[in-house]
């Protein structure tokens, strides 16, 4: 028999289902009714009306109590004669009354929600043949009148669940603990990896993701994981570039107690961790050689041998390789094995860089502005057409992840300037400050887009910036401090010597703006804040 699995009721609940219990009472006369939820083999009272208090701290195992079982089995439920055999459980349990009485008259029905049973109603007397009048049809008009008072309660309580869900969500984004991201975008570009995902993802290949820092690797793991056979079983992730050679053995294959210096306790490694799931090696090209032929005989054998152990393990384990480097550069170097490489790119997939991207950025910065929104406690956080502009015209040397950092700066710096009781925050460009966010980035292996053409004002300025660096000659630290006074009286001469401005661009607050004009020997005019 199928049921509705419960935990104890609450009273709240309780006070949902009376009611229902005072409904069927003015239906046929009683001395008391219940209404019992079933959970498992057991029936716990959800609501009592005439029986006392104290049932509704008891439980009824199905197997201890016959009559019970009998009513459960019956379809639409019966009346037992009043000197059936069978021992009532609610002997003695009827309120109000003088004495410890027995019940004489028993009649109830099973209870049906979205067709699976649910529990049980039933009605008891004191006096014996009270309910001898009692028509099947009136029975069933009873039982239709409580199933439907029990399937508006349930709804309200999914209702009430998930709002607590909601509610748990937004304060899990206020204390910055968010949620699990997925891939978004619906460029060209998005829409081809995300069909190439689809298409892998229910096999084992091993799959090796390809693509610059910060574009999502690692959402992309997680749909080929959630997309696949595994997706019920662990999907395990390890930063490749985190290992030191030491370590990289035990992290990855585990150790046996004793295996060296340290080894206190037996270890499980990555591997037997994943084992039926789906195991994520992220930044696999920093691997050193040494643990990279390891790695290759797991992949071929299927099999894991723990450092200080002579048995070996079988492991079922998917694996998805990432990288941001060039691989075959890598294997002409002598830096990474080129059979591990080929037994990794069964099916690479390349992530495209954000730039190739066109206006999906705009719809990633929306999902980071609602983060920060809940974060900062903020009202609305809205683009205005300006930024979205801004956005579209720049490059994204570091991809998905300096978007997040501009969005979050620029969240901050138009809440701190919120006016009271606006009903929205707008994120204008200087709060974006991506001018001085490429000029941070110039250094890039990515190609910078072009520079805008400077006003006839700014020409001079930018000139002595540009000569006062070649000029400064000396050691790598005096060329560095020369080019960052000629950046920063650059930025001054910009906004005509108002430092907060030139701060905010610089995407510093103003006292650390200051801290670093004094450690340069730069001194504003006592005007300029």
């Amino acid at each position: 028999m199928t049921t509705y699995s419960v935990n104890q009721t609450t009273a709240s609940e309780g006070s949902r289902y009376r009611p229902l219990l005072a409904a069927a009472r003015e239906l046929v006369r009683c001395d008391a009714a219940a209404l019992l939820q079933l959970d498992g083999q057991v029936l716990r009272p959800v609501a009592v009306d005439g029986l006392s208090d104290e049932t509704l701290g008891r439980q009824f195992p199905i197997a201890s109590h016959p009559r019970f079982a009998r009513l459960l089995e019956s379809g639409r439920g019966l009346r037992f004669a009043h000197d059936c055999g069978l021992p009532d459980p609610y002997d003695g349990l009827v309120s109000g009354q003088p004495g410890i009485l027995p019940v004489h008259d028993c009649m109830g029905a099973p209870l049906r929600l979205r067709g699976v049973v649910w529990g049980l109603l039933t009605l008891d007397a004191l006096e014996p043949g009270a309910f001898e009048t009692v028509t099947p049809a009136q029975l069933d008009a009873m039982v239709t009148l409580v199933e439907t008072g029990i399937e508006a309660a349930h709804t309200i309580q999914e209702m009430e669940a998930r709002a607590m869900r909601e509610h748990a969500l937004a304060q899990a984004l206020r204390s910055g603990r968010g949620t699990t991201r997925e891939l978004l975008g619906s460029s060209a570009a998005m829409k081809q990896l995300c069909s190439e995902i689809d298409t892998v993802a229910v096999s084992d290949l091993t799959v090796l993701l390809l693509g610059e820092t910060g574009v999502g690797k690692d959402l992309v793991a997680q749909r080929l994981h959630a997309h696949s056979r595994r997706r019920e079983q662990p999907l395990v992730q390890v930063n490749c570039a985190a290992l030191p050679e030491s370590l990289a053995d035990s992290e990855l294959f585990g150790h046996k107690r004793g295996a060296f210096t340290g080894a206190v306790q037996d270890r499980d490694g990555k591997f037997e961790i994943a084992d039926g799931g789906t195991l994520f090696l992220d930044e696999v090209g920093e691997l050193p050689l040494t643990v990279q032929a390891k790695l290759l005989r797991v992949l071929q054998s299927g099999e894991v041998q723990r450092p200080g152990s002579d048995r070996k393990l079988k492991v079922d384990v998917r694996v998805i390789a990432a990288t941001n480097r060039d691989l075959p550069a890598a294997i002409a170097q002598g830096r990474f094995r080129a059979d591990l490489y080929h037994r990794l790119s069964v099916y690479p997939l390349v992530v495209p860089p954000l730039r190739e991207r066109g206006r999906d950025v705009v719809a990633l910065a929306g999902g980071f502005l609602e983060e920060n929104q809940h974060r900062l406690g903020a009202r609305n956080l809205r683009l205005s057409p300006a930024s979205k502009a801004s956005l579209l015209a720049h490059s994204w040397p570091g991809n998905v992840r300096e978007l997040e950092h501009v969005i979050s700066r620029a969240s901050l710096r138009a809440f701190t300037e919120q006016r009271r009781g606006a009903r929205w925050t707008a994120i204008e460009p200087h709060h974006l400050a991506l001018d001085a966010t490429a000029a941070g980035s110039s250094g890039s292996s990515q190609a910078p887009s072009a520079p805008p053409l400077p006003s006839p004002a700014h020409a001079a300025v930018s000139t002595g910036l540009h000569a006062g660096v070649i000029a400064a000659g000396g050691t790598l630290r005096e060329a560095t401090e020369a080019f960052q006074r000629a950046w920063l009286a650059d930025a001054l001469a910009r906004h005509h010597g108002h430092v907060a401005n030139a701060a905010r661009e610089a995407g510093i607050d103003r006292s650390n703006f200051h801290r670093t004009l004094r450690k340069l020997g730069m001194r504003p005019s006592a005007s300029s804040d």
